[in-house]
Parts: C-alpha cells; structure tokens; sequence
C-alpha cells in the first residue's frame, strides 16, 4: 500500500516527515518497504511572469516571450504553445536544468532566435499528460520563486508492507488513525458540503426473507437486490448533469502521489474516496443502462462480459453480478465493463456503494484471474459497520429493529435477532453485541463500559 506523506498531513492537521512517519508505523502497525521522494526532479523549475509576447519573425506558429525569472533583466524564450499570455505566472525551466527524464536544457537557436531556457506543460513536468498548452500557475510568488516552494507538490511515498488482517491499513484514514495514536493527534476528514442537482440518494435494502425479493426505485432507476449473500449492502445515487472533464489539478496530484494517473472528474473522484476512505465506488452511465434498472443477482452460467481491460469473460453461477434489464454490466467487487463505462459524452451517471462478501469476490478473482483495487479490499473486508447510516442494524439484522441498544450508533435501536454476551476479564469490562448477519459479514462490535 502505498500512502502520500502529504495526504496524512492533510488528515491530520501537523506537518510530517517521511522517516519518521515511516519508523512510526514499523514499530506499532506494520512493515514499512521504503519512502520514496517524488517530484524532487523539479527542484531547478523556478515560477516565471512572462512580461510580453510577440510573433516569432521567422515561424507562424511560434511567439517569442520576454520572461522575468527574478534575473537581473528579462529572458528571450521561444515558445510554441499557444495559450502563453502577457501578465500571467508559468513554470520556468533556464538554460541547465534538468527536466524529469534527464533532459538538460540548454541555450539554443530556433528558427535563427537564441532561446533561454524553456516554459513547461504539465507533461514536460511529469504531472499530466496535457502537452498541447503551458501550465497556468495560479500564484502570487515573485518571480525566482522555486517551483516547488510556490505549488508545494514535493511529497514521499512511504510503501507499507499491510497484511490480510489489517484492511483498515489500505487507505489514508487508517493508517492516519495509527498515527495518531502516537502523535497525539486527531483525524479529521474534509467537510463534505450539500450536494447540488438533482441527485437521488435512496437505498436498496435487502429482506430477511429469501423469498422476498427486495426493490426500489431511484430517480426513474429500478433497483432489484436478488443476491443479499452477495451483497449484504448494496446502495445508489443518481446523479444527473454532470459535465465529464479533466479533474482539477489538485485531485490529479493526489492520486499521482499514490502512483495512480488521472482519468476524468468522475473516475478520479471515486478513485480518491477509495484511497481515503478505503470505500470502493463505481460510476456508471446512466444513457448506457437498459431499463433503466440495476439488478443485483449471482450470475448465470456461461454469460459473457466484456470487463475494462477489453478482455471477454465468462461467468459462472458462484459469481455475483451488477446486470441492467438485459446483461451484466459489472463483475461485482471487481471490475466494470466498457458497456456502462463513464465517457465524454455522459451526462447523468449512477453511483454504486455497496459491501460485497469477501469470500465470494476472492473466489471471482481467483477464477477469472483479474484483479483490481476494489476486489483487493472487498476481499479483505471493508469496514462495513464503519460505513455512515443512519438505519444500519434495520439495515443488516436478521429481524426488524426493536430493542433499544447503546453499541449500535444506528437511531438507538438494534435488531431482535442480537444476543448479549459479556466479558468481564481483563478490564475494562466490554459488551459485546453478536448479530446474525449474511455469511462473510463481520459479526462483532465493541464498547467500553
């Protein structure tokens, strides 16, 4: 697992250092294989404000640019990128610097003009994959100012070495909360404001009663949970306009400083509450739903899907599957397919959250020979009872809700179906309420008394 040293100060509000972190965890959580420095090959980019720009007399494609970079007097830069402006702040590389990749600039003729140095893209930084415009700087930093001082996107990596039993370790959150036993500190999450539009949030709720086949309907969306073993909670939102585009720059650098690259806005932020949260989401597009609906059923033998990769895989009965009104659409827990992918096009997608049995995905993977970052923590068992909402024990219990209980933060109540048990020894005494939930499902939560 591979956590951003920046991230955790986020989370916990104090300023870290990378060994020490790393030290932190070896001695109380878990193995630590190395902290890795990244973007430290931008330590010789300083910010610059181009002064003025001016067609280059031999190329109708190329400007010449005057360029304040806290030297004594401007520097001449050729330039072919067309949204370079007078006034604003860039990132500026001069002549000796070494670029990611080992490119040295030096003082060169293009097109008959000497220029001194270079303005960087996002990709020619190695934080993007925009190549065909300079990277806009949004920065009061005088000119001169190291890059790296003025964007502060140096970070670590520190690769954690996380075993089966500790799942809670493979997110941000997680391993924030072991830190702070030690630092004194507290984790704190980003507020989540209210969400505009006209997103439904509604629940498909599983039924005591196997013959009971449990539906809803979300926004015009019809909801059908045929497989509770498989998935005990299973929820969605529809979320309609919504405009598919480049995430914002700060979205992208976190998910580079756990090694993953930016897709959209969509993707990018389901991917981000993974790695925070260690809760897996899935998008899909709503127009690209038959039905519309979402049903949730064990596979039939022999249906076929095609997952993201492009590959064709063939079901089978012991798989548990997320289908429209026709076909699969998802490997539930592991990996969607290119029938309901997020695209430019999308304008209204379908959110999924949902907790999947651990064993049953473990054997999906196994069989298909596929895995991802969500069938690595579904099989390991997210915390599913960590999971904010507000009917949880009606949720999952076996019977509806009915004796008050003080364990559970679910509206005070808990399922008729718990039993109490007590454990006196050692101190302080714990109670300990044991529900009958589906197979697979953590069964136990404790309080203090």
């Amino acid at each position: 697992m591979i956590v951003s040293r920046r991230w955790l100060e986020a989370l916990l509000g104090k300023p870290l250092e990378g060994q020490d972190v790393a030290d932190r965890l070896a001695r109380q959580v878990a193995p630590v294989d190395g902290v890795v420095p990244i973007h430290q090959d931008l330590r010789d980019v300083v910010v610059a404000r181009v002064v003025e720009v001016r067609q280059h007399p031999n190329a109708d494609r190329l400007t010449l640019c005057m360029v304040d970079a806290g030297g004594a007097a401007p520097l001449e830069v050729v330039c072919g990128a067309p949204n370079v402006q007078a006034g604003k702040a860039y990132p500026f590389a001069p002549v000796g610097a070494t670029l990611p990749g080992g490119l040295k600039l030096e003082r060169r003729k293009i097109r008959g003009v000497e220029s001194n140095g270079m303005l960087c893209s996002a990709k020619e930084l190695g934080l993007g994959v925009d190549h065909a415009g300079i990277l806009e700087l949004q920065t009061d930093a005088a000119p001169g100012t190291p890059f790296l001082e003025a964007i502060p996107i140096a970070d670590e990596q520190i690769i954690i070495d996380v075993s089966a039993n500790r799942p809670d370790l493979l997110c941000h959150k997680g391993v924030a909360r072991e830190l702070a036993v030690s630092l004194g500190a507290t984790v704190k999450l980003p507020e989540i404001g209210r969400m505009g539009g006209s997103a439904d949030r509604r629940i498909a709720k599983p039924s005591a009663h196997p013959a009971i086949r449990p539906s809803a309907v979300v926004d015009g969306v019809q909801v059908r949970l045929e497989d509770p073993e498989g998935a005990p909670r299973y929820m969605i939102a529809v979320i309609r306009g919504v405009k598919v585009q480049q995430s914002p720059a700060w979205l992208a650098a976190r998910l580079q400083s756990v090694g993953q690259r930016s897709i959209n806005n969509i993707v990018d932020a389901t991917n981000y509450i993974l790695f925070e949260i260690n809760q897996p989401l899935h998008a899909f597009d709503l127009a690209k739903l038959r039905g519309p609906a979402v049903v949730v059923r064990r596979a039939t033998p022999g249906e076929q899907i095609v997952t993201l990769d492009g590959v064709s895989r063939r079901l089978t009965a012991d798989m548990t599957a997320i289908c429209d009104a026709e076909r699969p659409t998802i490997i539930a827990g592991v990996m969607g397919s290119t029938d309901s992918e997020v695209s430019e096009s999308t304008t209204d997608i379908v959110l999924e959250c949902a907790y999947f049995q651990p064993t049953r995905i473990r054997r999906t993977r196994r069989a298909l020979g596929l895995s991802s970052e969500s069938s690595y923590r579904f099989e390991r068992g997210i915390d599913m009872l960590g999971m904010p909402d507000a009917c949880r024990a009606r949720f999952f219990c076996a019977k509806p809700a009915s004796v008050t209980c003080s364990v559970w933060p679910c509206l005070g109540k808990k399922s008729s179906g718990c039993s109490r048990r007590s454990a006196s020894s050692p101190r302080p005494r714990k109670t300990v309420w044991r529900c009958r939930f589906p197979a697979g499902v953590p069964t136990s939560r404790a309080k203090s008394t």
